[in-house]
């Protein structure tokens, strides 16, 4: 995960994505709350980032940024915006000075001052020589990560590069560990890691002469690409969770018009922040599949319980511990309100029946099986030959409508009288758009 924030990339990048192009620059800075200048600035640093890693990438992401921005449904190609997360949003110098302890540790196993005299000894001359503390800051950094790790022995420490998963597996073992890597990441959550990872194993396989062994016997279609943005704070937040430590952030949210709260520096452009600053205690993430959004459950002093979407929380910073006892107290209060939410309502409880109609003569009853995979906790209460009733009581019907809604005319709401009304005006006004369409069209 990155070392630094980039949240302005993060807010810039999924905008960008979801007009499709439809702004001018004027409209974009507007919308963002910066300078036509930043954004300028923004995009060519952006591009740079895409050069940059381009040419460590196959051939379908090493593209031009607009290119990357077109919709590729056919091929196993890594999702829109995952480039930002291969960049990592490091500065030059810890950029160059990753690289060169990288480069130096898969030589041979070495101490923090030997690899303090060799980046001494490679580092440009335009950029600044790290110290000790430095060194061992990113060596401590590597080793979270998982990519570095102490050999055994006392002081001092010699680290090594951690490549026991490529180097100990035999070909048919690696083959295929990188084709579940490849399900998973694709249809699993979180799934930043897992195309990391699967990159990582794609270049194990070149290096061993089996580069025709990932033909991506698979092949996906992409829905939810600002979920692979959404990612960037999770490690953060469940951290802060494991730990029962606050999370301050400022919050933007998505019902507002600025999508960004630039702190400019030139008073032209300066202005009042348009988020809301929160010091909460994270308590649990949902996912809303029918969506591909991640909501933050937390815990504030004055509102109680609250919710946020992932998508609005910028400059997250970690925050001082909270006690054991009343951090459990808070995630019960929290697991208690949204016990029978579908996603993170918290209204009023009501009993929701649908009668679901089986496909006519088809192998499979695939409406029956979608309503048992996704229905949660709800249950079949009557089946005959040619339809069931499906019946759940829920907190709130808003978010449960969605997903009755996705199942067209399979699904026919029952009750409540309310949820029904509404179902039942919904297709009357679709109705009412192909009316005027020509029968000979």
């Amino acid at each position: 995960m990155a070392r630094e924030s980039f949240d302005k990339e993060i807010q810039f990048l999924r905008l960008l994505v979801l007009t499709s192009g439809a702004y001018n620059r004027q409209q974009y800075a507007e919308r963002l709350g910066i300078s036509v200048h930043t954004f300028d600035k923004t995009i060519k640093y952006l591009k740079e980032v895409v050069g940059a890693v381009g040419q460590k990438l196959p051939e379908p992401q090493g593209k031009e940024l607009t290119e990357m921005l077109r919709f590729d449904y056919y091929e196993s190609a890594d999702p829109l915006l995952l480039f930002l997360f291969r960049a990592k949003s490091l500065k030059e110098s810890e950029s160059r000075r990753l690289s060169l302890l990288l480069a130096s540790l898969q030589e041979k196993p070495m101490t923090a001052a030997e690899l303090l005299d060799a980046c001494c000894e490679a580092m440009p001359p335009e950029l600044a020589l790290p110290d000790e503390k430095t060194i061992r800051g990113d060596l401590k950094y590597l080793e979270e990560v998982g990519v570095i790790g102490k050999r055994p022995g006392g002081r001092p420490y010699r680290y090594a590069v951690r490549d026991e998963l490529a180097s100990e597996l035999t070909d048919e073992e690696l083959v295929e560990l990188y084709d579940f890597v490849d399900v998973m990441a694709n249809t699993q959550v979180p799934s930043v890691q897992g195309y990391l990872l699967r990159d990582n194993l794609k270049k194990a396989l070149v290096g061993r002469g089996l580069a025709r062994a990932f033909a991506d016997p698979f092949l996906y279609k992409y829905h939810y690409y600002s979920r692979i943005l959404d990612e960037a704070h999770l490690h953060a937040v469940h951290h802060a969770i494991a730990h029962r430590r606050k999370l301050s952030f400022l919050y933007l949210s998505p019902k507002k018009k600025t999508r960004y709260a630039s702190k400019n520096t030139n008073p032209l452009f300066e202005k009042e922040t348009a988020g809301v600053a929160q010091t909460v205690v994270p308590l649990r993430v949902v996912f809303d599949h029918q969506y591909g959004r991640c909501y933050l459950i937390a815990h504030d002093s004055r509102m109680g319980m609250m919710k946020f979407r992932m998508e609005g929380l910028t400059e997250l910073e970690e925050g001082e511990a909270v006690p054991e006892e009343a951090f459990l107290r808070m995630a019960k209060s929290a697991e208690e309100k949204l016990e029978r939410s579908w996603v993170t309502d918290t209204g009023r409880t009501a009993t929701v029946r649908a009668r679901f109609y089986k496909p006519e003569g088809a192998a499979r009853d695939f409406v029956k099986e979608r309503v048992l995979l996704q229905g949660q906790w709800g249950e079949i209460v009557e089946e005959d030959d040619s339809s069931f009733v499906y019946e759940i009581a829920v907190s709130g019907m808003s978010e449960i409508k969605p997903w009755l809604r996705s199942f067209g005319s399979s699904c026919e709401v029952l009750e409540p009288a309310r949820l029904r009304r509404e179902f039942i005006e919904e297709w009357k006004e679709l109705a009412e758009y192909y009316e005027s369409v020509r029968e000979d069209f």
